[in-house]
């Protein structure tokens, strides 16, 4: 999954990147840099797995948009 995640963060630019590895961090309580290393393990769950709403049903009609979901 780790792959088009990783495609998928680069392809929505960097602002909408930090939103999402932000929302992920918060929920969390570890750095953008920390969560961004998970979700492109390649053992990593599905991108949106990690997150909470409203941020999931956002980057979910984000990856639709990208035709990535």
């Amino acid at each position: 999954m780790s792959h088009n995640t990783t495609a998928f963060l680069a392809a929505v630019g960097e602002k909408a990147k930090a939103l999402i590895l932000g929302s992920i961090a918060r929920h969390y309580g570890r750095s953008a840099e920390e969560i961004y290393v998970e979700v492109t393990d390649p053992d990593a769950h599905h991108l949106l797995d990690y997150m909470v709403e409203p941020d999931r049903g956002a980057t979910s009609a984000l990856m639709q948009r990208h035709g990535m979901r």
